[in-house]
């Protein structure tokens, strides 16, 4: 065969061989989107099986106005910043000066962690705030913000009456919704933080993001002191709710307060839970802690009345670690395996629980952790007692995996074509040898399984835990709030 015929031979087969690799990608994305189709219709069927009969939620505290930047497109990198990295001890607690800033910005963009930093030098932070308002490149804009205002809009949107503790000016509480009753008064001058958002594959330097997420930097003085905290107490009484949540104790993080200031707010939150009558669930939703103090302060007055707790994957390792070890936990696994999270979760569910057991006949205002949610990219994982008040494990998952879709990619619909799922097809219900796999299943996305927990001088506890992967969206328009939504979703089904 001459060299003509070998070439025209080998064009041929390379012809051949790219056809079939565009038509094997086109099967495999078509086959993609039916599953995709499938698994949506499935986890929706669960989402509307049970109707919400309009339940009252008290829920603190705090709210502050969000001016979101592109993170990457508005700390400009540049030789000084490179130089800047190059000297980092990426000291993350305490952040007085820009390159402070930029390496801890630097330390949890190239891990893909979401971080809620406090900065003390209130010139350097008003003066990011006037660059980030100008920076067009990183389209600024600006949105209601806190935890407590954005659960509290998710519950409403989802049937609950809602009252709220927080403090706002006119201008903000005008982005409230209107069915959200405020309890606290207007005031001139609203909290502001400070957002970097950024993608998947986000550069900044030499830097690339693994994952989407944020990183919040904050100058608080209302929040710190949970000011809206007397006015929420009178508008209390009469309303009996059927929730009490508390969140954005975050801001208490690494501030400055005269001596005993701290410790005297967290214990007027704590007798504010002690004061609901006990059919009132109480939900903490947990929050990115870097100050050891601080949790201890909410181990001792805030968990141990709590009877559920909501985490995303970094919040839930840090809590483990601080319960084990007494240390805090700066960053975790992004996209961590469902065996290691539960295995985290039933640690953490396990030690607060024994603490319950032995402390609650001295203090029997003290609560049973009977809930955990975690939220993490890839699913959502919620871990209920058998029995107590907490219902419809199984559709929340499905609710809360459903809302991080929509919230992230900024729409009501959720289209399986811009959406892909990152749970395997099977996983280990834990990381020791011989623990079961759980197959993935199409028409049953939602998996549930029962476990026996047995605790020194008590009788077993039986437990539901439930897994739900998330249809995550291709191009995340928004990050902030996620965690607040799929939490305020979750809970909605469940009380």
């Amino acid at each position: 065969m001459g060299a003509t015929s070998y070439f025209t031979l080998f064009t041929v087969l390379s012809v051949f061989t790219a056809l079939f690799s565009i038509i094997y990608q086109a099967y495999l994305a078509s086959s993609d989107l039916r599953s995709l189709t499938t698994i949506l219709q499935n986890l929706k069927t669960l989402e509307y099986e049970f109707k919400v009969d309009k339940p009252r939620v008290a829920i603190g505290y705090g709210s502050c106005s969000d001016l979101y930047v592109k993170a990457v497109d508005f700390l400009n990198f540049t030789s000084n910043v490179e130089e800047s990295l190059k000297q980092a001890t990426f000291n993350v607690d305490d952040i007085t000066n820009e390159n402070e800033f930029l390496q801890s910005f630097a330390y949890y963009f190239q891990r893909g962690a979401a971080a809620e930093r406090f900065t003390a030098n209130k010139t350097l932070f008003q003066n990011l705030v006037r660059l980030a308002k100008k920076a067009q490149n990183a389209d600024p804009r600006w949105a209601l913000g806190g935890n407590a205002p954005v659960i509290g809009s998710r519950l409403a949107t989802e049937g609950a009456e809602v009252i709220l503790a927080a403090k706002m000016s006119s201008k903000l509480q005008s982005h409230l919704r209107a069915d959200v009753r405020l309890t606290g008064s207007l005031i001139d001058d609203d909290d502001i933080h400070l957002i970097l958002e950024y993608k998947t594959g986000d550069e900044w330097g030499t830097l690339k993001s693994p994952r989407a997420n944020r990183y919040i930097l904050h100058n608080d003085h209302h929040n710190p002191y949970i000011s809206s905290l007397e006015e929420f107490e009178q508008a209390l009484p009469g309303f009996e709710p059927h929730l009490f949540v508390v969140s954005g104790l975050q801001m208490m993080d690494n501030y400055f307060y005269e001596k005993g200031v701290r410790e005297t707010r967290i214990e007027k939150v704590r007798n504010q839970m002690i004061s609901q009558f006990p059919s009132t669930l109480i939900h903490f939703e947990m929050a990115s802690f870097v100050e050891l103090d601080l949790l201890q302060l909410l181990l001792r007055d805030v968990i141990p009345y709590s009877d559920s707790i909501g985490m995303n994957e970094q919040e839930l390792d840090n809590l483990r670690q601080v319960l084990e070890t007494g240390k805090i936990s700066l960053v975790a696994d992004c996209n961590p395996r469902v065996a290691l999270s539960l295995d985290q979760a039933r640690a953490v569910f396990r030690i607060l629980n024994e603490d319950y057991f032995k402390h609650r006949e001295s203090d029997p205002s003290r609560r049973m952790i009977s809930r955990i949610h975690l939220h993490t990219l890839a699913y959502q994982a919620i871990m209920v007692v058998k029995d107590s008040k907490w219902r419809h494990t199984k559709n929340a998952a499905a609710k809360a995996s459903l809302t991080a879709n929509r919230h992230v990619c900024a729409s009501s619909i959720v289209n399986p074509d811009a959406s892909y799922r990152l749970l395997d097809d099977s996983f280990a219900t834990s990381t020791k040898q011989g623990a079961d796999r759980i197959p993935f299943s199409e028409a049953d996305p939602v998996s549930c399984w029962n476990e026996t927990f047995a605790f020194e001088w008590q009788p077993p506890m039986d437990v539901q835990i439930c897994v739900a992967p998330v249809l995550i969206c291709k191009v995340a328009k928004q990050t902030v709030g996620a965690g607040d939504n799929i939490s305020g979703a979750g809970l909605i089904l469940q009380i």
